[in-house]
């Protein structure tokens, strides 16, 4: 269940982004073009020397990019070059994708991909040219890695996929035999100068992340057996020789686990643990464990920020980028737990790499009043080397970070102002809760929802409640076994104190959210009359059922205790048809109809509900979507849709 803001209070007038004569928000049109257009930059890559950054660009290309779909592509920056050039002739119909540099930094590989599961490895030299074809492969293809010897490119490969990799991808259609087609990703290499491929882990070994030994003879990864998509909740770390294929188990964490990382002196795997609800949502402690007596130790216990990702910079240090009490920053941490910020203010390192044993440093950084560039330089001196945003539009105000207390615990949320503000006005609110739970609400510029809802005069509240991250483990852990509690409680005394703090109607209030996010509002059918109109995307009415529908049900067992067989009670007392009959609030219900993690039915049964009970309420299915939307005619559907319920009952 997946979805993805403390920043300055900003003291400063609002700095507006339509012309100071304007005086009506933009068209929906207008807006849609001008968000879909902002560039989202990710894997970045640091030559080893720390004189040139690559990195992926995704973007819609066309007059209207709201109307095209988003192409990736590839670019090079040097040190002493002015500006950023295309890793490509222009020949290229595929996206280009995961750039990333050799060992001894003369090459840079990639992947091109197409939409038919088709994937080819690529490299070119250091300036971009002598483009070479090393592989082909049919299949999902991923995780792009080089040995550190330079032989080696490695991958995550399903080999002739059915469909593509991930719980928020499209599900398959249940028909035929149930569970007799399970597509594994395994780990394999290619060799850099034959192009010939081997899977290394057995066939019924599905693989998350890897990490190669500095010796290039081993890897140590995540894996479960059978289903990929079910099983990462139970994923354990194992070891593989290169030589001999012999895989043994490192590690079974008692919670999930996440990007292991091998230390340079070749005797440790640093890893992430922790409670997690997502692959690909992550937060925990930093762990580090000895491959030769497999001993663990917690670098730091009871530390309050959440770990993202991890890199070595030498044989004692770690850089990490971490969730920060609604922000996301680079830290240092090192083997004694003493831990010290690189990056800080109000914004989100979306992606980052390191070299020279930590002095260069490259990353994405955005916030709610700067679009996503490119940095590098030393961690202390970042200059912008990407400039692919600078036309961005905002259309939404300043940005509050709000904090809190509740039942003995501090909460932070951000409220985001309307984009046109007269102080003399009284404003709605829309309250939107994240996915996860296990995640964070972080400064984000090309939020849809935020830019929809500002430009048309409402306050924006994004709360970070009990199970988030951004407060160390124990705070993220403070929901288990006990859903539409605690952390409800932090959302409505949240709304309490966003009203207090800004001139918002209390009379109207409104809330969104998807999956989690979805659940929540679901609940809050049944818990309130405060609001006056809610959205409920991908939402659980019943997790009863919902435990023998998803195809993810081992997610379940670390946050309820226990399986649905064993303690249905658990699961009775945090689902909304358990008090359905307190509906009264028009809700819009949002679903995918093929989405493995949150099956249809659950939407079918909520909508059910809201009918028998006379409850204004509308439910839009969309055809052939999973989890994650991801048609643009049904992206612009649902925040159409968003809007014009809000517009009408607020």
């Amino acid at each position: 269940m997946k979805t993805t803001v403390r920043g300055t209070a900003f003291a400063a007038a609002l700095l507006c982004v339509f012309p100071a004569a304007a005086h009506a928000a933009p068209s929906m049109h207008d807006m849609l073009r001008a968000t879909y257009s902002v560039h989202d930059l990710k894997n970045v890559s640091l030559s080893p020397d720390g004189s040139a950054v690559v990195w992926e660009d995704s973007f819609h290309p066309g007059a209207d990019p709201s109307a095209s779909p988003p192409r990736s592509t590839i670019f090079l920056q040097r040190s002493a070059e002015t500006s950023a050039v295309a890793l490509h002739d222009g020949n290229f119909k595929s996206d280009l994708t995961e750039p990333v540099w050799s060992p001894d930094g003369s090459r840079i590989a990639f992947l091109s991909t197409d939409e038919k599961h088709h994937a080819r490895v690529y490299t070119v030299d250091a300036r971009g040219s002598y483009l070479r074809r090393i592989a082909a492969l049919d299949g999902n293809v991923q995780d792009l890695t080089w040995s550190p010897n330079g032989r080696f490119l490695s991958v995550l490969y399903i080999p002739h996929a059915h469909r593509k990799a991930g719980a928020l991808a499209t599900g398959s259609r249940n028909v035929g035999v149930i569970g007799s087609v399970v597509d594994e990703q395994r780990l394999s290499i290619v060799d850099a100068r034959s192009g010939a491929v081997a899977e290394l882990t057995p066939p019924d070994v599905y693989v998350y992340e890897y990490t190669w030994a500095p010796d290039s003879q081993r890897l140590a990864f995540t894996y479960a057996r059978g289903n990929g998509d079910n099983n990462w909740w139970v994923a354990r770390l194992a070891a593989i020789d290169l030589k001999t294929r012999r895989m043994h188990d490192l590690y079974k964490p008692p919670a999930q686990i996440n990007d292991p990382q091998w230390s340079p002196d070749g005797k440790r795997v640093a890893f992430i643990g922790g409670v997690m609800s997502d692959f690909g949502s992550v937060g925990g402690d930093v762990y580090v464990i000895d491959t030769s007596s497999h001993n663990v130790r917690d670098l730091a216990p009871g530390m309050h920020l959440s770990a993202a990702s991890l890199q070595w910079v030498d044989g004692s240090r770690l850089y990490m980028s971490a969730h920060d009490q609604g922000n996301l920053h680079l830290f240092q941490i090192d083997l004694r737990g003493a831990i010290s910020p690189l990056t800080r203010g109000t914004e989100a390192i979306r992606s980052w790499t390191s070299a020279l044993r930590g002095t260069r440093v490259a990353l994405v950084r955005t916030s709610f009043t700067d679009p996503p560039e490119v940095y590098a330089g030393t961690p202390a001196v970042l200059r912008r080397i990407s400039h692919v945003n600078a036309h961005a539009q905002r259309f939404w105000g300043r940005a509050v970070s709000l904090h809190w207390t509740n039942d003995g615990y501090h909460v932070q949320g951000w409220l985001i102002y309307p984009a046109l503000y007269d102080p003399h006005r009284k404003y709605p609110m829309v309250t939107i809760i994240h996915g996860g739970p296990s995640a964070e609400s972080l400064p984000a510029f090309a939020n849809r929802y935020i830019a929809a809802l500002s430009s048309r005069g409402y306050f924006v509240f994004e709360p970070n409640p009990r199970g988030s991250f951004g407060q160390g483990e124990a705070f993220a852990r403070a929901n288990v076994k006990d859903f539409g509690y605690g952390d409800w409680r932090d959302d409505l005394r949240g709304m309490d104190t966003a009203t207090a703090a800004a001139p918002i109607d209390a009379n109207r209030l409104g809330l969104f959210g998807w999956s989690y996010g979805g659940y929540m509002g679901m609940w809050a059918e049944t818990q309130t009359r405060r609001l006056k109109a809610i959205v409920a995307g991908a939402g659980i009415v019943n997790w009863q059922s919902y435990y023998g529908q998803n195809n993810i049900d081992q997610w379940m067992i670390p946050f309820f205790g226990a399986s649905v067989y064993d303690d249905p009670q658990v699961y009775a007392k945090s689902s909304p048809i358990t008090f359905i009959k307190q509906s009264r609030t028009p809700v819009l219900v949002l679903q995918g109809e093929r989405d493995e993690e949150v099956p249809a039915p659950q939407a079918f049964e909520f909508w059910h509900a809201m009918e028998t009970l006379h409850v204004p309420t509308q439910l839009v299915v969309y055809a052939d979507e999973g989890h994650a939307i991801m048609k643009l005619p049904d992206q612009i559907d649902i925040l159409t849709r968003t809007i014009g319920w809000f517009q009408r009952y607020l």
